[in-house]
């Protein structure tokens, strides 16, 4: 039997800026996260108050919520324009802000509602509770969690939960690096994360030997969880997230696209337990297919439980190499002859490895058969396995697209004592009605129902298309101007109605009958400010320790990654396994000016990563 009160199943994109949040919501997503001018994650992907009060408007009439990134840490004397951001956000009509900083909690802003970022790290029962008490209405969970663990969170805590379903992930808990502050002064708790983890490393002994070649050791595949939704969900998860705010149009084209199509089969396969969180049928104009757009091989982490010859990591480049298309017979005089699987178009992205494992990627200028001509110079031996990372005709396709969205209204036209009456009810219930009064009602000469539905039908300059129409009028006359008119009457009264009702959330009152997980506060909590400070104190914190960003102590030795990815379990040598002898017990990474020491902690199957500068 279906429940009472269906869960509603969010699909949340990312946006850069508002043309790509505006392509997201017409491919079909249910909500848009995206940076403000200052204060995000990705501190690249800013974007004005205007501008974020334009999608507002765009995304609201089709129950699409807007949330703001303001997910970095806050120094002291950075609050106040913070809480200026935040009242211009809230005035701007956005739905709610993603933070870290709990010094937030404890500014003077608006009732904004308040979700509890990624970067908070949320990985345990008691840290969600925690914050659910403290007046957030969701909790980001971290994208290390496995199903059963997500479905523990649900059970025990009253709380909405958001979990990423697609996308690059952080070789660490998020909020918990430090790894590009330690080496460049840059930090990602303040949006500008430097990706140390996409280095090359050598994997070295305590005594500087090179144990194994060059390789990438920290640099994760992408997250892709797209045979995963339904479990995801029925785990808990109500809001799905792919992650990318710095990633281009047709990349989140596609992934909406994608996860679109697969969370619409679950809905429609629940029996009632779970409905979309907004409204409107999008055509996306064309056929995603997530190979196509960045990756660099894909992975759903630790959601199922993985053993331990589960891969995780893309050694080899941090770029994406795609899918293989052929090997190369030759290479003579700038011409590459292979044997090829697939049809290569002139402009299709390609690449190889070369011997020294370094991948390189050329473009295609011209492609006859078997005979390749790059556009650049490249010398790939016989037998060297090629890649096709650009289909430009998939690219071509996307671009091309027109994607749509619309909204369905029902109308019913009829006539009451010299009056012709339109009324409107589109698929989210609401409804609205237009009187046309006329004089002198008069018979038609020819049929008037496939007209009139064609006058009806003209909605193309707003997000509603025609659903039913329920004719009452017969074989009266109405002219079109005034059929039109009457129809225009009805949807700007419907769209007003829209605007009446849409429903805010806001902030939640701030509880404190749960303690928090721990009375000391350590610079893993990322205090940066006054306002922080209080709210733990607040709450029970006996001990504090101050974020490291705002600390002048020397880097050497800290403590700058947590990670539940284990380069030994990686490398098939895992200390709980017969195979640990591969690898001797102290383990660092080196790369140009960069000694990176491992220390697993078995106890917790995690992996404690900590900085020194080289000489």
């Amino acid at each position: 039997m279906p429940s009472a009160t269906p869960r509603k199943i969010e699909l949340l994109a990312p946006a850069r800026d508002i043309n790509i949040a505006c392509k997201a919501i017409a491919c079909g997503a249910d909500a848009i996260y995206i940076g403000p001018s200052s204060h995000g994650a990705r501190a690249a992907a800013g974007n004005s108050i205007d501008d974020i009060a334009r999608l507002v408007e765009t995304a609201h009439p089709y129950g699409v919520r807007v949330y703001a990134t303001v997910n970095t840490i806050v120094y002291d004397n950075e609050i106040k324009s913070v809480e200026k951001l935040i009242t211009d956000l809230y005035h701007a009509g956005v739905d709610a802000l993603i933070v870290q900083d709990m010094g937030i909690l404890r500014m003077d802003i608006p009732p904004i509602d308040l979700h509890a970022s990624t970067q908070c790290d949320i990985r345990s029962v008691d840290k969600a509770r925690f914050l659910s008490s403290a007046g957030f209405s969701r909790v980001v969970l971290a994208r290390e969690l496995s199903a059963e663990e997500i479905s523990r969170i649900h059970r025990e805590v009253d709380v909405e939960l958001e979990a990423f379903i697609h996308g690059a992930l952080c070789v660490s808990y998020s909020g918990d690096c430090r790894a590009s502050f330690a080496a460049t002064g840059r930090s990602a708790n303040r949006g500008e994360c430097a990706q140390i983890c996409r280095l090359k490393f050598d994997l070295t002994d305590g005594k500087g030997n090179i144990l194994a070649p060059a390789r990438h050791y920290l640099s994760l595949r992408d997250l892709n969880r797209l045979d995963d939704v339904g479990t995801l969900i029925d785990a808990g998860a109500s809001s799905l997230k792919i992650e990318g705010r710095l990633k281009d149009a047709s990349y989140v084209m596609n992934t909406v696209a994608a996860y679109r199509k697969r969370i619409d089969e679950i809905i429609a396969e629940s029996e009632g337990r779970y409905i979309r969180s907004s409204f409107g049928i999008s055509s996306a104009g064309f056929k995603p297919d997530l190979e196509k757009s960045f990756n660099r091989g894909f992975t759903s982490y630790f959601f199922n439980q993985p053993d331990r010859n589960t891969r995780m990591a893309s050694l080899a480049t941090p770029k994406m190499t795609g899918i293989p298309v052929g090997k190369v017979i030759k290479t003579e005089r700038g011409v590459i002859t292979a044997d090829l699987k697939d049809k290569i178009a002139n402009g299709d992205g390609l690449g190889y490895f070369t011997p020294e494992g370094i991948f390189k990627g050329f473009r295609v200028n011209r492609a006859e058969g078997k005979r390749l001509f790059p556009a650049s110079p490249v010398n790939p031996a016989a037998g060297t396995q090629l890649f096709r990372n650009r289909d430009k005709a998939f690219d071509d396709m996307i671009n091309a697209a027109e994607p749509s969205r619309r909204v369905s209204v029902d109308f019913k036209l009829r006539h009451v004592l010299g009056s012709v009456i339109l009324s409107a009810v589109d698929e989210r219930g609401l409804s609205a009605t237009a009187v046309l009064h006329v004089d002198d009602l008069q018979p038609a000469k020819t049929q008037q129902h496939e007209s009139r539905r064609k006058v009806l039908s003209k909605l193309g300059d707003t997000i509603y298309a025609l659903g039913k129409l329920d004719d009452r009028l017969g074989e009266i006359f109405l002219p079109a101007s005034q059929l039109t008119s009457l129809r225009r009457d009805v949807i700007t009264a419907l769209e007003n109605t829209a605007r009446a009702t849409y429903k805010f959330r806001y902030r939640i009152k701030e509880r404190y009958d749960i303690a928090l997980p721990t009375e000391r506060i350590s610079f893993h909590d990322n205090v940066s400010n006054r306002l922080a400070r209080e709210f733990y104190l607040s709450h029970g914190a006996k001990e504090i320790t101050p974020a490291l960003e705002t600390e002048k102590n020397s880097r050497d030795g800290m403590h700058v990654m947590t990670t539940r990815y284990c380069i030994r379990r990686e490398l098939g040598a895992c200390l709980r396994s017969p195979a640990a002898s591969k690898l001797p017990s102290d383990l660092y990474l080196e790369s140009p000016g960069i000694r990176l020491k491992l220390c697993p902690d078995c106890s917790k199957c995690m992996m404690n990563i900590y900085y020194s500068k080289l000489k």
